[in-house]
């Protein structure tokens, strides 16, 4: 077995220059890898399941003879996982030499964020499938592959050096070993053990679709404990030993909590004016307020502002696992002017918000990554305003288009969503369930006055596998008989998924939709259920998280 150091520049002049379907650049095409004689029948099926098989057989060609299904995918992970820490020291590089460049601080710093939330969520996966936690190792490798992306994104702003261009070539590379890694652990769970059975990913579009339970439908009844006791509180002025802060408050919290240990954060009604930030060591923390409108947390930074990003802007932002939130409102004031300004970020696996509201214009909620559930929420926005690479159920939630004011006489063209699945092997979507769409009071005055120059849709694919449904919700007149939008010509037009299904509203007539979404046939509407999607009944039903308390 070759050097850490020289496998890894094995992989990096091998790998840099590759294609990728998804294209981030234009690289010249890869020479096509030739196999060393150790190399086995089992690997050459399995990586006929990958997108980038060419790329998986030399990666993997170093492996001894006959490894068990197991022990490939393992190695595939590992590869990912030990290249990361070669992208992750090159970025290190390019931030200790960027102190007089404030685009590339930034996109470094964020960069080094990103990763390291990679590495977290590969560790993971690591360790999930030997005990098959095989929905959790797809989750979050998913997330691992998210993330790599985002980091690649983020330079693409700041490529002004060699080292940058390097970084990003290498980071490319590197995703690629992640998404083949992602494709064989999908493999492996759909299709089992065999890898001559293994097949390269498919998603609805084409015609595949995950065994789904029976149970837990749209009437699916959980959510956070009414039993929980509050272990701080933050109120206005600090008096009564509280908090004055919220950040205060969330910096008092232990850092890697225990499974089931939670960590109650009272905040008492008040406006407070922060940023706030969960990290990823902060586990199982709580926010619960005293209801929308009373409980407000507010900022306003927005990529308009020197150095800002969409991923820095929002006002909460929460990594740890765990995360629940109930009775409160986050937002983000900046307005309609300011493009990109985000309320709240989710990037907390297993996260559930129960009766919040976010408000916001441009991206109000960023629902990053990983499983999130929102149960009874209120979000306000017009462009793109839910946006994301999440694995998010909104259920029970109102969706209002508010007015973005700039010119309301020309009309406006609002799309409700942005999901954004780089790959067909991501677990990832945006499920909404018993959902009205609407507009706010003073948006459907506007509308009202001219409709035909209003035209608001469900969803517009940020990213070539986005996917969206909505199932059993109430779908306003605002929302136009085409349904959905095009981002950009024919980008994504054949390989997303966007589905409805038994929804009503004047919105809801299917007769002049777009030709690229569906409708979803009635025996597949329970693979978006919460437990079939996210695993929900593992982890938000009331009784299991009570037992935890």
């Amino acid at each position: 077995m070759a050097s850490l150091f020289t496998f890894t520049l094995f992989i990096f002049f091998t790998l840099s220059t590759a294609s990728r379907s998804h294209k981030h650049h234009s690289p010249t095409p890869a020479p096509t890898p030739t196999l060393s004689p150790t190399a086995v029948p089992d690997i050459q099926q399995a990586c006929k399941a990958t997108r980038f098989p060419q790329q998986c057989e030399s990666s993997l060609s170093n492996l001894p003879p006959n490894p068990t299904t197991l022990q490939l995918l393992q190695s595939a992970i590992s590869l990912s996982s030990d290249n990361l820490v070669t992208a992750k020291s090159m970025v290190k590089s390019i931030l200790d030499s960027s102190s007089t460049s404030r685009n590339r601080t930034v996109a470094a710093t964020t960069c080094i964020e990103v990763l390291t939330n990679s590495q977290h969520r590969i560790s993971l996966s690591q360790d999930a499938l030997p005990r098959g936690r095989t929905k959790d190792a797809r989750a979050w490798l998913s997330a691992a592959l998210a993330y790599q992306y985002d980091c690649w994104n983020g330079l693409k702003y700041a490529n002004d050096t060699r080292a940058v261009g390097e970084a990003m070539s290498f980071i490319d590379s590197l995703s690629m070993l992640s998404s083949n890694a992602l494709a064989m652990a999908f493999s492996y769970d759909v299709y089992g053990n065999d890898t001559s059975s293994w097949k390269p990913p498919s998603t609805e579009r084409n015609g595949f679709w995950e065994a789904s339970g029976s149970g837990g439908g749209s009437d699916f009844k959980g959510g956070i404990p009414s039993t929980l006791t509050p272990d701080v509180t933050v109120c206005k002025g600090g008096e009564n030993k509280c908090y004055k802060t919220v950040q205060e408050a969330v910096n008092a919290a232990p850092d890697n909590s225990v499974e089931g240990k939670r960590f109650v954060i009272y905040i008492k009604e008040g406006v407070y004016e922060e940023t706030v930030r969960v990290p990823l060591e902060k586990r199982n923390v709580v926010f619960l307020g005293d209801g929308m409108g009373k409980t407000v947390i507010t900022g306003s930074a927005n990529v308009g502002q020197p150095g800002m990003t969409t991923y820095n802007s929002a006002t909460v932002a929460v990594i740890g696992d765990g995360f629940m939130a109930k009775d409160l409102t986050i937002q983000n004031t900046a307005g309609p002017d300011a493009h990109q300004a985000v309320a709240v970020r989710v990037d907390s696996d297993l996260s559930v918000i129960e009766n919040c509201e976010f408000i916001g214009n441009q991206d109000t909620l960023y629902a990053h990554s990983l499983r999130q559930f929102y149960k009874s929420c209120r979000i306000i926005g017009n462009v793109d305003f839910i946006f994301g690479n999440s694995a998010a159920i909104f259920q029970d939630c109102q969706v209002l288009v508010r007015p973005r004011q700039l010119k309301p006489e020309k009309g406006e063209n609002n799309a409700i969503t942005a999901h954004g699945r780089t790959d067909p092997s991501q677990t990832t979507g945006f499920v909404f369930q018993n959902c009205l769409i609407n507009g706010t009071e003073d948006y459907m005055a506007l509308y009202h006055n001219n409709p035909k120059v209003h035209k608001n849709y469900l969803g517009r694919p940020w990213k070539e596998y986005s996917r969206t449904v909505f199932i059993h919700s109430v779908l306003g007149e605002l929302v136009t008989p085409q349904g959905w939008m095009p981002w950009s010509g024919d980008f994504a037009l054949k390989t997303l998924y966007y589905g409805e299904f038994d929804n009503s509203g004047e919105g809801s007539d299917l007769s002049q939709r777009v030709s690229w979404s569906s409708k979803i046939p009635a025996e597949h509407v329970l693979t978006y259920s919460a437990d079939n999607f996210i695993q929900g009944g593992e982890w938000i039903s009331p009784s299991l998280l009570s037992a935890h308390q």
